[in-house]
């Protein structure tokens, strides 16, 4: 008969041996929590089988594992907790540009505060990815549940409770969770700016927001707040969740990759999970449910002119620099769109007003009703590049690929300077158009080390046409496609 080895991981991750148990004791822990009326449920490891954890109402969590099995790791509490950020400030109020917050204030530490990294492509805009545990709520099941994610080694950065409005939290929001597949060799937990994930004490057949009411939540309300002071716009670029089961979702990699704002796992490319369910985007969003949150742009209709220009703040203004940044106006924004009005609004605006031929009080950097049509449908001209010659330097070349060749698919080091060497690549011919990705990566280096041995590019051989850059065959490179080369 099998046997288990019996343990209780206690909410600061603190692990008390209880001995080993038979196969009919399991059997009979199986029974106790399918009972009706029982307040423990059972979930299996999904990586160790024969493994199996009971989640209980009081925070600790039962596991179980089969005596011949390979040892698993053990976690201790962190014995000098990291110390959370001050309270937060209403929504809207840190400026673009900002640091936004990394630890809730008030929320309950689960774990060492350690799940992640940096970001893979932080140039990309802010999310924020919606899960549910399929579990109970209320009690102390966050503790319990938090322990489970732990140990599967799926953590999110936060977990809520939508009965009690208590939050818990993994690791810092500015680095990545580890709640999500990857999308090939693409890391969708370290996709944007920042990629907060929640994960909700909930089953996604019963969507969580019923009969809930944000209003009445200050927990919910501060990861609102933290989220926005990352500049996640109040926007669901996918559409709404969908029901769980039988909804459908396209998991678009390019909306997924390119736009900002609050996703459901249900959306994330790569992905399987339906989860979240059906839930209330206005709700979650600080809104009645009954209509639009405040912040959030009811429709494509143009919001009035006082949306725009000095003092505003709202979810247009975010709206509005997302839109200018998917037309060309990238080049203005230096940490991505966000809700308080500034100078890389009007003066992406402008330079979308002056593409369309516009001059004087038409191109005056403030969205009109004409202006606010052509970015929400997609119609006129896109912001043309800049034309002063922009400068790339050798050093930076060298250091992205040293850095972006041996890491993952998709990694950037330099990637406004190394795409402007791979577009010239390109034109001459020596790289294709799909590997022009910013990333310095073997494709790259094996295209510029073609340019080092061609006449134009110096006629280089050996070590001299190794793929890593020089100043000479850079300059080269440089006088036949318009920018600078550097040192």
């Amino acid at each position: 008969m099998s046997a288990f080895h019996a343990a209780i991981v206690h909410p600061d991750q603190s692990v008390t041996y209880c001995g080993e148990v038979t196969q009919d004791h399991l059997d009979q822990v199986r029974a106790i929590a399918a009972a009706d009326t029982s307040p423990r449920f059972t979930v299996e490891h999904p990586s160790r089988p024969g493994a199996l954890f009971v989640l209980r109402e009081d925070g600790d969590l039962d596991w179980y594992e089969p005596v011949d099995a390979a040892p698993a790791p053990a976690y201790m509490p962190d014995p000098e907790p990291r110390a959370v950020a001050e309270d937060l400030p209403p929504a809207g109020e840190l400026p673009r540009g900002a640091t936004g917050t990394a630890w809730i204030s008030g929320a309950i530490r689960l774990g060492d505060g350690v799940i992640g990294g940096a970001m893979d492509t932080p140039g990309n805009p802010p999310r924020v990815t919606h899960h549910s545990t399929e579990s109970p709520a209320g009690g102390k099941y966050l503790e319990s549940i938090g322990s489970y994610l732990i140990r599967v080694a799926s953590e999110p950065h936060l977990i809520y409770c939508p009965v009690t409005d208590r939050v818990g939290q993994f690791g810092p929001l500015n680095q990545s969770a580890r709640a999500l597949r990857n999308d090939g060799s693409r890391r969708t937990n370290r996709e944007g700016r920042v990629n907060i994930q929640i994960e909700v004490l909930a089953y996604a057949k019963n969507p969580w927001t019923t009969g809930w009411d944000p209003a009445k939540k200050p927990g919910w309300q501060k990861i609102l707040a933290a989220a926005r002071s990352w500049g996640v716009p109040d926007v669901w670029p996918a559409g709404a969740p969908p029901k769980y089961p039988g909804g459908y979702s396209a998991r678009s990699r390019s909306t997924w990759q390119n736009k900002g704002g609050h996703f459901a796992h249900a959306h994330v490319p790569g992905n399987d999970h339906g989860d979240p369910g059906a839930v209330d985007t206005r709700k979650i969003l600080g809104g009645t449910g009954s209509t639009p949150a405040p912040s959030k742009p009811a429709d494509d209709a143009f919001p009035g002119a006082s949306a725009f220009g000095p003092g505003a703040n709202n979810a247009h203004v975010t709206r509005l620099g997302t839109m200018l940044i998917a037309r060309g106006g990238r080049r203005f924004y230096s940490v991505g769109a966000g809700p308080r009005w500034s100078d890389a609004d009007r003066d992406a605006t402008k330079a979308f007003q002056t593409a369309q031929g516009w001059s004087g009080s038409d191109a005056d950097g403030i969205p009109g009703p004409t202006t606010w049509e052509l970015l929400v449908t997609g119609r006129g001209k896109d912001i043309p590049a800049a034309s002063a010659k922009r400068k790339v330097s050798v050093a930076h070349l060298v250091a992205a690929a040293k850095a972006d060749i041996p890491a993952p698919d998709g990694h950037t080091t330099y990637p406004g300077e190394v795409g402007l060497v791979e577009d010239a690549l390109v034109a001459e011919g020596l790289l294709a158009r799909r590997y022009a990705d910013g990333s310095f990566g073997t494709k790259t280096r094996t295209a510029y080390a073609a340019w080092q041995r061609s006449k134009a590019g110096g006629s280089y051989t050996g070590s001299a046409a190794d793929g890593y850059p020089g100043l000479d065959s850079l300059r080269r490179l440089a006088a036949r496609h318009g920018f600078t080369a550097t040192a």
